[in-house]
């Protein structure tokens, strides 16, 4: 039976604890078919939590209390507690859960359900059917949410995932959470550590699952949230989101130095009395060329292809791989031009690069000639 930690930072919750233990160890917990734990990671409260969780792990075998070490922070809390749920409680999966409520321990088994149906990582989101904001949130504060949530959402190009920002998630160890170096999150101590994690876990994970989450208002005390955590939210996500697409900007302004070289000679070409087609064929190839050398050396450097044999014989690939490029601008190129005029034939060449070669290359160039993207049936094909 799997085992699934769920880890549950706290500081001064005594008053939250103990009715959290009752409603999630003992009356939630049975109803799920797994082993499940509650671990909650202390950063030396000074109210009476510790000692309350430290009496209900004596007469509970599944619940148990750390101190989160010298470090403060939400994101050092949760450190902790993946650290402690790994290495010494063996976890299959984690889960990470506020204490005060906020996320109601009923909808813990629909989170594990989806795990133990195939998903490595499970997102409790408060952005599909199913799911809310409280209704007692006044309006600003549900415009912020939403509209944050949203704006990481499209700085990381993520648009089937409806809830980035939520804290509820269930993340599988293995293949998951254990490919994560977590001492080198982005801003540990604060809460945009999470959307570090999200990115990495679902960069990791094999299967995503979104499950509906009525986020609730806090029983006691105000949110700690606020405009210093939006804003390194905000900074995380967009640093993200740049690393993310850097290989994309460099192949772009890879592709747009292509497309100066290849406007450029279908204009020598045109001038020296080469027939339309044989013009655009042959800038194309020099294009080609010169985006060969400059995503070797620079876009994909770090699977940078080396040696003159294997050198010549990429080129050879990439050629035959660019004969669809080659195709599409010998085609729609000259159709272009006969439909709007040769005046027009820097935006039909734009049009005809921008829409429909760099797709098409960048593809070819992750999945066939350096290989970063690892799709199965790409490498049937060639082994083949």
């Amino acid at each position: 039976m799997q085992k699934i930690v769920i880890i549950m930072p706290a500081w001064n919750e005594a008053d939250n604890i103990s009715q959290m233990i009752e409603e999630l160890v003992d009356r939630e917990f049975p109803k799920i078919e797994a082993n499940m734990y509650l671990l909650v990671v202390d950063n030396h409260s000074k109210d009476q939590e510790f000692e309350i969780v430290k009496k209900a792990s004596e007469t509970r075998k599944n619940v148990q209390i750390i101190q989160q070490g010298d470090k403060s922070g939400l994101g050092w809390a949760y450190i902790s507690g993946f650290k402690y749920a790994m290495e010494k409680l063996n976890a299959d999966a984690v889960m990470e859960m506020d204490a005060d409520f906020q996320h109601p321990p009923r909808f813990v088994k629909p989170m594990v359900e989806a795990y133990l149906k195939g998903a490595s990582y499970v997102i409790g989101s408060r952005y599909i059917k199913g799911g809310s904001v409280p209704q007692e949130w006044a309006f600003f504060r549900k415009a912020v949410s939403f509209f944050g949530n949203l704006f990481i959402r499209i700085v990381l190009v993520k648009p089937k995932i409806h809830d980035l920002t939520t804290g509820f998630r269930l993340t599988k160890v293995k293949g998951v959470l254990d490919k994560i170096d977590l001492d080198n999150l982005m801003e540990p101590g604060r809460f945009a550590h999470k959307v570090d994690l999200l990115y990495q876990c679902i960069k990791n994970a094999k299967k995503v699952v979104e499950v509906p989450l009525e986020f609730a208002p806090r029983v006691k005390e105000k949110s700690k949230f606020n405009t210093k955590e939006m804003v390194a939210t905000f900074k995380v996500a967009i640093i993200l989101g740049l690393k993310d697409k850097q290989r994309f900007i460099k192949f772009a302004f890879v592709g747009f130095a292509g497309f100066i070289v290849n406007f450029v000679f279908l204009r020598v070409f045109r001038s020296l009395g080469f027939a339309e087609v044989l013009a655009w064929a042959f800038s194309t190839e020099f294009a080609i060329t010169n985006n060969y050398a400059l995503n070797n050396i620079w876009t994909f450097r770090e699977a940078k292809i080396g040696g003159f044999k294997k050198t010549a014989v990429k080129f050879l690939q990439f050629n035959a791989t660019s004969a669809g490029a080659l195709v599409i601008q010998s085609v729609f190129g000259p159709l272009g031009v006969a439909l709007f005029g040769t005046k027009y034939d820097f935006l039909v060449l734009a049009f005809v690069v921008g829409f429909m070669v760099l797709p098409y290359n960048y593809f070819m160039y992750n999945a066939v000639i350096w290989k970063t993207w690892k799709l199965p049936f790409i490498d049937k094909l060639q082994k083949k």
